[in-house]
């Protein structure tokens, strides 16, 4: 049942707290049943990745068969219509043009003191990518996991993609030769996170793994985080949809269910300034689960997941959105930009009616793989800074040494580590 709470409850906060903070100790579990498969991989590198890649998914193949060959790809296109390559092309190009914006530039300078100072960027040198099968197929986030890594100019970029039956979906071996990636391999689940962190006898250890999966995948980027870097602890997907009562109810109860059609444990949130469209909402949303292609997911995640929040007025959403911390938050308002300033968390913003999220996931060029669970609270969505390493730079001379060596001496004293100090002074001495 889809829960309806009031801004002006005196609990409000509570309430929305306890719905928030429920866990299904569904994560737990699956450490526990991929941890062995880890272990397993990393033991026995090809013989595992085959043994689990016959349990979970049907595929048996060989070794040698697991890496796509260029016929491969070169069929998958020909079964790939014009249209769907054009699409991903423009939204690949749009992607690149807005993660050029983001790269930083390297800086060097001298201070008052004549110390060099300044740092610089350099590329992750290798990154895997994971890219989810099973309930559907998602050519986006191939393009919007790689694109960054080829931006930052990461020199060897790794898919990695569940073969059910042995087969790669067409459309995702085309997406990833528009994206640029060569090195292809027919591995999913925990198996294959566990072979981009720890190599085989014919995959290459990486040393990031990006991309979303089920909570097996999840769990697994997170016991391997340490020896590879991870993008983080993807949850389900969520969207919070700010409507007021001049919005669609239509348009509004489509965007709610755009995120419901991704999961069964997918959280979809309506804040509104009146009860009557509220209503409207879901009735519009009644319709539609019985009209789309993922109804049965849909259904269950709104009717277990959904939420909607009545405020008096929209101005006062702020300490809500910040509380929530949205991956996505869509403000369908009138002059949204004026809301900018009340709240700080959300993992992406899409600002007034005709920007739904979903142009987001494809097209706009911002990347979709984005905070989740709250986590906007502390850190961004995917970008190149993600693929690139900072170094800070340090240069000084006997004069700008000799000017800072008596602060240096002091704290290394105090701290009791004489051997910092000598390394200090023994350059003094004459």
């Amino acid at each position: 049942m889809v829960k309806r709470l009031n801004f002006q409850n005196k609990d409000f906060f509570l309430q929305l707290d306890e719905i928030l903070n429920v866990s299904s100790g569904k994560e737990v579990s699956a450490e526990k049943e991929v941890f062995p498969i880890i272990e397993d991989v990393k033991k026995y590198g090809n013989n595992s990745v085959i043994k689990y890649n016959k349990q979970f998914d049907n595929c048996f193949l060989s070794a040698k068969e697991l890496m796509v060959t260029k016929d491969e790809i070169e069929k998958a296109k020909k079964n790939v219509s014009p249209k769907i390559s054009n699409a991903l092309k423009n939204a690949r190009d749009r992607i690149v043009s807005y993660h050029k914006s983001q790269l930083p530039s390297d800086n060097f300078y001298y201070d008052n003191l004549g110390v060099g100072l300044g740092h610089r960027w350099t590329p992750i040198s290798s990154v895997g990518i994971y890219v989810p099968g099973g309930t559907a197929v998602y050519p986006s986030s191939v393009l919007m996991n790689s694109i960054p890594a080829k931006v930052a100019n990461v020199s060897r970029l790794v898919m990695v993609v569940p073969a059910p039956n042995g087969k790669i979906d067409p459309v995702i071996l085309v997406s990833a030769e528009i994206a640029g990636i060569e090195e292809i391999y027919k591995i999913g689940g925990a198996q294959a996170v566990a072979a981009l962190a720890y190599g085989t006898q014919t995959i290459q250890p990486v040393d990031k793994i990006v991309g979303p999966g089920n909570i097996y995948v999840a769990a697994a980027k997170k016991l391997v985080f340490g020896k590879v870097g991870i993008d983080a602890f993807a949850g389900p997907s969520e969207i919070l949809v700010v409507s007021d009562s001049f919005s669609n109810p239509e348009w509004t109860a489509v965007d709610l269910l755009s995120q419901s059609e991704h999961d069964t444990e997918a959280r979809s949130i309506l804040i509104c300034d009146s009860n009557e469209f509220a209503n409207k909402v879901e009735e519009k949303i009644e319709y539609y689960l019985k009209n789309i292609n993922r109804s049965e997911i849909a259904i269950q995640s709104w009717n277990n997941n959904g939420i909607i929040i009545i405020v008096e007025k929209i101005n006062n959403v702020g300490p809500i959105i910040d509380k929530i911390a949205p991956e996505h938050l869509q403000l369908s308002i009138d002059n949204p930009k004026e809301l900018l300033s009340k709240f700080s968390n959300a993992g992406s913003i899409f600002l007034g009616r005709n920007t739904p999220e979903a142009l987001g996931d494809y097209i706009a060029g911002p990347n979709h793989v984005l905070p989740t669970s709250g986590t906007s609270r502390f850190t961004s969505g995917l970008s190149v800074l993600d693929f690139l390493k900072r170094s800070s730079i340090i240069q000084s001379t006997n004069k700008s040494l000799d000017a800072l060596s008596e602060d240096a001496l002091t704290i290394a004293e105090s701290e009791g580590l004489s051997a910092h100090a000598l390394s200090i002074s023994i350059r003094l001495k004459k």
